[in-house]
C-alpha cells in the first residue's frame, strides 16, 4: 500500500443535541469563535465507551474538507477512525463553508491561520491534519507554517504546487448561480438545473448538501458565500510555499492520490518530497473523491498509517 518515498477557551459552543451510537459519541454542533473574528463550527467525534482514558491520551485528529464541502462530508469516516483508533476527531468547517462564518477572504494562508487558532483555542496538540483537496493544501500550509505543532499529516488528492483547478469548479459556481436565480421551490428543481453543468449524480449530490429552504421565502438558496468562492477559485489553485528550501515538515507525512485524479502526477512526487521527506504514498483507485468513492480503501490506508506512527 505503501511506498516509501528516500529523502528529496473563546469558545463559543452551541450544542443542539447529544446524539448516542454504539460506536462513538458525536455532539452536533459546536463552535468556536476565533481571536481573528472568524467562527468555526465542528463536530466532535469521540472515542467509542471503554476506550475513553486511551482516547484522551492519544492525540487529536482533525479532518478539513475540500471546497464547496463542510463537515458532513467526513461524518462517516470521522467516525471510524474515532472508533478504530480510539482518537478524538474533530470535523470541521473551514470559513465560507458550512455553518462557519463568512468572510471575503479566501485563500491558504488565510484558512490554515484559522485552523491554527482553532488548535489553539481547544489546546490541542500534536494533532493529525487530515485534509482532502482545498483542505490537503490548507494541511500542508498549516505544516510548513510552523505555528502549532502538528504530530502528523494525511494529504488527500492534492499537492504542494500551483496548479490549475479544473474547469469543473467554475461550472459549479455557474450551475449554483443559476439554481438562486430561478427561485427554486424543491431541490429536484435545483439538481435538474444543475445537471446542466454537471452528469455526475452523485457530484451533485454533494453540491446540492449546501442548499437550505429560506423560511421566509420558502425558496431554496445556498448556504455558502457563492460571491466570494467564485472570487477565490485562482487562490484555489495556488500554494503559498513555493520553494522547498525555504520551508519543510519533516512529520509523518501519508500522501493519498486517487489514481483516475490529475491531482497528484508522478511529476510532482519530487516537489512533494522535499517539502515533506517523511512522506509516504499511498494510491486508491479511485477519482478525486478517494474518500467517498473508495471509503473502505481510505480507512486501511489511513489506518495503516497511524498505527505504524504509534507504534
Amino acid at each position: 500500500m505503501f511506498a516509501r518515498r528516500a529523502p528529496l477557551q473563546n469558545h463559543v459552543n452551541r450544542i443542539a443535541s447529544i446524539r448516542r451510537h454504539p460506536a462513538i459519541t458525536s455532539r452536533d454542533f459546536s463552535s468556536t469563535q476565533l481571536p481573528n473574528g472568524i467562527t468555526l463550527a465542528y463536530d466532535l467525534h469521540e472515542p467509542p465507551d471503554g476506550s475513553t482514558a486511551k482516547g484522551q491520551d492519544a492525540p487529536p485528529i482533525v479532518f478539513i474538507h475540500g471546497l464547496f464541502g463542510s463537515k458532513k462530508n467526513n461524518r462517516s469516516m470521522s467516525r471510524v477512525l474515532a472508533r478504530e483508533l480510539s482518537r478524538p476527531v474533530y470535523a470541521i468547517d473551514t470559513r465560507n463553508h458550512g455553518d462557519s462564518s463568512h468572510d471575503p477572504r479566501h485563500d491558504y494562508t488565510a484558512l490554515a491561520e484559522d485552523v491554527e487558532l482553532f488548535l489553539q483555542e481547544h489546546e490541542l496538540e500534536k494533532s493529525t491534519l487530515i485534509g482532502h483537496s482545498m483542505g490537503a493544501k490548507t494541511a500542508m500550509t498549516i505544516a510548513l507554517r510552523h505555528k502549532v505543532p502538528i504530530g502528523s499529516l494525511i494529504s488527500i488528492d492534492n499537492a504542494p504546487v500551483d496548479a490549475a483547478l479544473k474547469s469543473d469548479f467554475g461550472k459549479y459556481v455557474q450551475g449554483m448561480n443559476r439554481v438562486e436565480e430561478a427561485k427554486c421551490k424543491r431541490q429536484s428543481d435545483a439538481d435538474a438545473i444543475l445537471a446542466a453543468y454537471e452528469d455526475s449524480l452523485p457530484i451533485r449530490q454533494f453540491l446540492l448538501t449546501n442548499l437550505v429552504r429560506d423560511p421566509e421565502t420558502g425558496t431554496q438558496k445556498f448556504r455558502i458565500p457563492i460571491k466570494y468562492l467564485a472570487a477565490a477559485l485562482d487562490n484555489m489553485a495556488d500554494f503559498p510555499f513555493k520553494d522547498p528550501d525555504q520551508a519543510r515538515y519533516n512529520g509523518p507525512t501519508l500522501m493519498v492520490r486517487g489514481t483516475k485524479s490529475r491531482y497528484v502526477a508522478d511529476e510532482m512526487l519530487p516537489t512533494i518530497g522535499r517539502f515533506f521527506p517523511k512522506f509516504q504514498l499511498a494510491d486508491i483507485e479511485a477519482g478525486h473523491w478517494v474518500v467517498s468513492e473508495k471509503p473502505e480503501e481510505f480507512r486501511k490506508a489511513a489506518v495503516d498509517f497511524l498505527s505504524q506512527e504509534r507504534d
